[in-house]
């Protein structure tokens, strides 16, 4: 929101630092999604993806040789397409004469700012009003053994100039999933620990398709597992020691890489937000903020990961910076919408959905008022290599009184986040299942499965798609 400030009329500044991780890493301008979150991690999904494009081509008549991945040629060609975009950054800042100062910061007071440099210089700001937008780091588990002297984490994994090799990721959140995929897709011997749920905040039936997928296609998933100990081995390898939850038996495996991926923690513990009066949840550590982005001082604000309830989305954080500041300028009044924001899971078979959850429709408005229609699909580009497509599902949560409004959209398949787009427009703009289904589909796509869907769960038919 800083260079969308300095075009309406404010003067701006924008203090910028990242902490190395434990491992030493550290990145430039542009903060998790950028460095070490969305942009690295859909190009070595992408790559994964063209492992399985290269396995269909021969059934498509390409006489091409199945060879094997390169990391460091993959790796190289990411980061420096995430360096272009910090150029890109710093460069966009300068041009809307925005100040960047790449220096650590922490509150003074309510309107100060002290800023400390690599160096150790200090600077101090003041300002009218203040924006945090800290975002969050993942989190360690600081209790097990070897855990912090010889894991990693997503802010280490994409800046690796060497494959990971045989990797545990532990972890059920998208993250975990995510990266245990593209690790698979590239050829990797790759474990997924999971202590409870997978993708606990989304649509459990969804989640476990997801997971089911995975350990179908090479993904080995330790469930009901949690890690008690890392040790190394003398020839480099880390030994993991775990418990099997419900039997209480312990198990041990070697890997080269042990990546820990269990949740993320917010930004907040260096601020000094005391001295500025910023409250904060106890539990959490994120800051409380009201629909303004306000927190519980008026003219400092918090938007994105580190603020209290919010998605911890890119695209969310970024519309609700420029909205902010387009109520800072008076141009607008305008508050961020958080309802029905769409996302994407870029596991081998992407997940995506807009809108509640089977299980929160039924939470908010009752099982009698809720109707769920479903398919299972085969895509077309499926057919010819002879792909499994068992876990291609599409299932639309409606109210269940006509005209049936939409309530949420669940989307597992191939291009997920495309598809997903354009309908989440429609459920934002209040679509009806029978307006979606006097859609006309878009022919041969997966997309035109949603507007073909017909058969409720509560009819009890077999919801799987046959013919063309």
């Amino acid at each position: 929101m800083d260079s969308r400030s300095a075009q309406l009329g404010k003067k701006v500044a924008v203090l910028d630092y990242v902490e190395p991780s434990p491992r030493g890493t550290r990145w430039g301008l542009g903060g998790t999604c950028v460095n070490v979150g969305c942009i690295p991690k859909k190009l070595m999904h992408q790559a994964a993806l063209l492992g399985g494009m290269i396995r269909d081509a021969p059934h498509y008549g390409w006489r091409v040789a199945q060879a094997p991945h390169d990391w460091a040629t993959m790796a190289d060609a990411v980061q420096n397409h995430v360096k272009s975009l910090n150029w890109g950054h710093r460069v966009q800042l300068q041009d809307r004469k925005v100040k960047y100062l790449n220096v650590k910061a922490s509150f003074v007071d309510a309107h100060t700012v002290c800023g400390v440099s690599k160096g150790g210089e200090e600077t101090l700001l003041s300002a009218e009003h203040i924006v945090i937008a800290t975002g969050g780091r993942p989190r360690y588990p600081t209790h097990i053994e070897g855990a912090l002297e010889y894991g990693i984490t997503s802010d280490d994994l994409f800046w690796l100039k060497e494959s990971p090799g045989k990797t545990l990721v532990v972890g059920a959140s998208y993250v975990a999933l995510e990266c245990a995929g593209f690790l698979t897709g590239l050829g990797l011997d790759t474990t997924v620990m999971i202590r409870s749920v997978p993708l606990r905040a989304f649509d459990q039936q969804m989640a476990s398709l997801v997971t089911e997928h995975m350990a179908g296609h090479g993904t080995r998933v330790l469930r009901g597992c949690a890690p008690e100990r890392v040790e190394k081995l003398p020839g480099q390898q880390l030994r993991v020691t775990w418990v099997d939850l419900a039997s209480d038996r312990k198990d041990a495996g070697t890997f080269d890489t042990v990546l820990w991926a269990i949740g993320r923690v917010p930004e907040t513990a260096s601020l000094n937000l005391e001295k500025a009066g910023v409250r904060t949840n106890p539990v959490t550590g994120k800051i409380l903020v009201d629909a303004q982005e306000a927190t519980s001082i008026r003219h400092i604000y918090a938007i994105g990961d580190v603020a209290e309830g919010r998605p911890e989305l890119t695209p969310t954080a970024i519309m609700a910076g420029r909205l902010l500041a387009q109520r800072l300028s008076g141009r607008t009044s305008d508050l961020m919408d958080y309802s029905s924001v769409p996302t994407t899971v870029f596991t081998p078979l992407e997940y995506g959905c807009v809108g509640l959850s089977e299980e929160a429709a039924v939470a908010r408005h009752g099982e009698e008022h809720v109707e769920v229609y479903h398919a299972f699909y085969k895509p077309l580009e499926f057919t010819v290599p002879q792909r499994d497509a068992s876990q291609c599902y599409i299932k639309m949560v409606c109210l269940r009184e006509p005209p049936q409004l939409v309530l949420g959209l669940h989307f597992l398949g191939p291009n997920a986040g495309e598809v997903t787009q354009g309908f989440a427009l429609g459920i934002k703009c209040g679509a009806s299942f029978q307006q979606v289904i006097r859609t006309v589909g878009i022919h041969p796509t997966c997309a035109e499965e949603v507007a073909k869907l017909r058969i409720s769960k509560r009819s009890g038919l077999d919801p799987t798609v046959t013919g063309c």
